[in-house]
């Protein structure tokens, strides 16, 4: 599933390439034709990220909210080529020479696959695929999702001390609480992971033993590594000397996290073995003998 970041770089993308737009909306697969039909023909105001959502605001006041979930992904199109953000992460270098109709909107290729919904303006196009969640909301019920979720590292408004008062209180591990998005949003398994691993945290010490300044360095640790995949349009936590190739800048996925997807190798600053294990439904990573704080 894609964390926060693509999240951002999706909306930062949005409001590039396609604000100020009146768009086309239209739903090839069929299963968003009413959502598509009210947005069809509006202009594209803004486009705003909290946590895993997608929020794509329109000049009529409505909203669209689009959920990736483990599957989802937004392929765009246009004069350099196609590329898709989310599941599969896949890049194609393929030049497309532009077309548009008498009405000056691009002529996309015929869609392919499950296409939710397809997004047609001036300058290129966009395909939804496989979203768990695609809707259109009024200002209302976007206040409402958002009220639903955690405070954002990447925003500007997120608030740390409303997260702090959660888990200071809480007898949740660290690391379950990190990935309940009503309280952190956008952090998913790998940045729970390295944020974890960096700040020396025991991932099983509940929220409510871990005190404020453990705390406070890894929210700050957080807001660091989302906005570092927002620039690098990908999830890098290991520091230079800590990998394989240190003269390797960006480095190859193989030395870019410490401890994610690592079980049963050797940490990469003591030696001892990066263990696994189930909780709360997903896997988690961690040192022993970097993490005991």
């Amino acid at each position: 599933m894609p964390e926060g970041h693509t999240l951002h770089r999706l909306a930062i993308h949005f409001t590039k390439a396609y604000g100020g737009q009146r768009l086309r909306a239209t739903s090839p697969q069929g299963r968003f034709t009413d959502g598509a039909r009210r947005i069809d023909g509006r202009v594209l105001g803004e486009a705003e990220a909290h946590g895993k959502h997608l929020f794509l605001g329109f000049d009529s006041g409505e909203w669209l909210r689009v959920h990736l979930g483990l599957y989802g992904a937004w392929t765009f199109g246009d004069a350099g080529g196609e590329r898709s953000l989310g599941a599969p992460r896949t890049e194609a270098d393929t030049e497309r020479t532009l077309r548009r109709d008498p009405d000056g909107y691009v002529i996309p290729p015929p869609p392919t696959g499950a296409v939710r919904l397809r997004l047609v303006g001036a300058d290129g196009w966009a395909d939804l695929r496989g979203p768990s969640a695609c809707e259109v909301l009024d200002p209302e019920g976007k206040r409402a999702v958002q009220a639903r979720l955690g405070p954002d590292p990447l925003r500007d408004d997120a608030d740390p001390e409303r997260v702090w008062r959660t888990v200071s209180r809480s007898r949740s591990a660290i690391a379950v609480l990190l990935m309940r998005q009503d309280v952190v949003s956008g952090v998913g398994n790998i940045y729970r992971a390295e944020s974890l691993f960096r700040t020396g945290i025991d991932p099983y010490r509940a929220g409510r033993d871990l005190d404020r300044t453990r705390w406070d360095a890894l929210w700050a640790d957080l807001v660091r590594l989302l906005h570092d995949g927002v620039r690098d349009g990908r999830i890098i936590t290991t520091r230079p000397e800590h990998r394989d190739n240190p003269a390797l800048n960006p480095p190859p996925r193989e030395d870019a996290c410490y401890v994610a997807y690592r079980a049963g190798q050797p940490c990469r600053v003591c030696g001892t073995t990066v263990r696994s294990a189930e909780l709360a439904g997903r896997t988690l990573y961690w040192c022993p003998g970097c993490q005991t704080g």
